[in-house]
């Protein structure tokens, strides 16, 4: 009897300390269901009221959402969260699409930003724009749109797994700063700030975030992490089957960042396969900040940080 009061008083005093030291999202409630309007008022009410950076002029944000492989369930969710924020803070106006044919150039100069919302292609080429229009060259035409959109001043936004998003093109990989490897089972995740001063990262309040998601990993132009990070996965707290795996907790694994392209701000964020992971204001602010800084609405420090890897620095 002793043993189960103390067990659970030692249980009570870590789940204290992690209250205190996370923003903890709402436990995961099983099969994901369209957002219908009472979830879209949950958000609503947990939404920022305004901006954190006021708007430097009416801003304009794309929101493109198809996927030819892997069709995220979040993504309703996400297309609704953005256009809340939009709404209820006054920082953007919001345009949806789900067709390749908006990143003509005509079309695309019509926006200040744009947001990839769980962009998945399929089959072995791993290319959307050839995955739609079976079409090598008018592919690659759209493809080159946007990059040169984004190098001449738009910004860009990659949720989730858009990072998969033309996940073999070099250049869109050195655009995004990485592209998809692999994830683990979805599992309890542990967020870290990899800088808790950075002006990004002041929604989470100093504290790191847990929720439940798929261990994103990257490859390809994560290798030279040639970004600003973010949010860092703790891999030490992964399950032990994710944990024995040396490709996991070989490398430092972020999660969210920042960087330039040309004269254009990218902000990918890796949050989240689950809706629930947005039904806190932390995570929602977060979201809304980084668009603003995408729109350049938001100014703060975006240069790439030194290359570190944690655990080449414990073995030395």
């Amino acid at each position: 009897m002793k043993r189960t009061l103390l067990a659970t008083f030692i249980l009570a005093v870590v789940s204290s300390v992690m209250a205190a030291d996370y923003t903890v999202a709402p436990q995961v409630r099983g099969e994901i269901r369209p957002p219908d309007q009472q979830w879209q008022r949950k958000i609503e009410s947990l939404a920022p009221k305004k901006p954190t950076a006021q708007p430097e002029g009416p801003r304009k944000v794309l929101v493109f959402s198809l996927s030819t492989g892997y069709k995220h369930q979040v993504a309703p969710h996400v297309s609704a969260i953005i256009k809340i924020l939009g709404i209820k803070t006054g920082a953007f106006e919001v345009t949806s699409s789900d067709d390749v044919e908006v990143f003509t150039e005509e079309r695309l100069e019509g926006f200040d930003a744009i947001v990839l919302n769980n962009v998945c292609p399929t089959g072995p080429g791993r290319d959307l724009f050839v995955d739609v229009l079976n079409d090598p060259d008018r592919a690659r035409e759209l493809e080159a749109n946007l990059l040169k959109c984004v190098e001449k001043g738009t910004g860009l936004v990659a949720i989730h797994g858009s990072i998969a998003f033309q996940n073999n093109s070099t250049a869109v990989s050195d655009m995004l700063g990485g592209s998809f490897d692999f994830h683990p089972k979805r599992q309890g995740v542990t967020l870290d700030l990899v800088e808790p001063s950075h002006p990004l990262v002041a929604a989470f309040e100093g504290k790191g975030f847990l929720h439940e998601d798929e261990p994103y990993l990257f490859k390809n132009a994560y290798k030279q992490k040639n970004f600003r990070p973010l949010l860092e996965m703790d891999v030490s707290k992964l399950d032990e089957k994710t944990r024995s795996n040396p490709s996991v907790v070989s490398d430092v694994r972020y999660v969210a960042w920042v960087k330039r392209h040309g004269k254009g701000r990218v902000f990918y964020c890796g949050p989240s396969h689950q809706p629930e992971s947005y039904e806190t204001t932390a995570m929602l602010r977060f979201l809304l900040d980084g668009i603003q800084y995408a729109l350049g609405d938001l100014r703060c420090d975006d240069s790439p940080t030194t290359n570190r890897n944690p655990i080449a620095e414990k073995a030395k």
